[in-house]
């Protein structure tokens, strides 16, 4: 699998961006092509203290699973994909980090 992980700091308006992100970005997330798997943690505490990596805890991650790398690359390119992207970068664009990365299950 093939993942792209957004990872938004706390905003201001928590109740507000709140809102936005489970009533309106989350459904248009969800209908992005290509897409086989979306996990959202809203994170209730960070365990370690702040470091160079991690300042402090985040508010929300959101990671979407994609088969590939071509995959993903594909969906950024068709509609429903551009439309998350549009509404992201007008709720959270200064809030968010992304990532992408192969994901690699382990049994246990």
């Amino acid at each position: 699998m093939y993942t792209l992980t957004a990872i938004y700091r706390a905003p201001e308006q928590k109740e507000e961006f709140d809102a936005h992100y489970r009533d309106v970005h989350t459904p248009l997330a969800a209908k992005m092509e290509g897409l086989r798997k979306m996990e959202v943690t809203w994170v209730e505490k960070m365990l370690t203290p702040g470091n160079e990596t991690l300042a402090a805890a985040p508010h929300v991650v959101c990671t979407m699973y994609f088969d590939d790398a071509e995959a993903l690359n594909a969906s950024m390119k068709q509609p429903h994909s551009r439309a998350a992207a549009k509404d992201l970068m007008g709720f959270a664009g200064p809030l968010v980090s992304m990532i992408v990365g192969r994901t690699e299950e382990i049994s246990l």
